[in-house]
């Protein structure tokens, strides 16, 4: 179910434990969810996003895909929950890079080498509803 969502919701909280949420296109390889910093315009106070700040002072994270539908009886929803790293580079920055890129045409027009990625490692999965994977999407 998870890899038929087109955009899943991020959770990070800070050192005080204050919540914060923002919808990411994500990949997933193995047991890691993987999440780029995008060349998209973003508000930056401080230098640096808000959920890279929060990742680096409390890595624990978590990660909601679901579905809605009309009928009930197909909602349903998967969160991911673990410790999160930010990736400024390597072999596995570049691997969830690539993975990132074939899985959102947008991003093959970006410049994202030097972008960070945050890798979610999956500790724990908890999910509810309707969990069968729609039609694929087109990419």
């Amino acid at each position: 179910m998870v890899e038929s969502r087109r955009v899943g919701h991020l959770a990070t909280a800070d050192a005080t434990g204050a919540p914060y949420v923002v919808p990411v296109c994500f990949a997933v390889l193995d047991d890691t969810l993987y999440v780029t910093i995008d060349a998209k315009p973003k508000r930056v106070a401080g230098g640096s996003l808000k959920r890279l700040r929060n990742i680096a002072t409390n890595p624990s994270v978590a990660f909601v895909a679901d579905r809605y539908h009309e009928d009930w009886s197909r909602l349903g929803w998967v969160m991911l929950r673990g410790r999160a790293e930010i990736l400024d580079g390597g072999a596995e920055h570049e691997r969830a890079q690539t993975a990132l890129r074939a899985r959102y045409a947008q991003y093959r027009a970006m410049d994202l080498a030097a972008l960070p990625v945050i890798a979610l490692h999956i500790a724990r999965v908890t999910s509810w509803g309707d969990l069968s994977a729609e039609p694929p999407f087109a990419s």
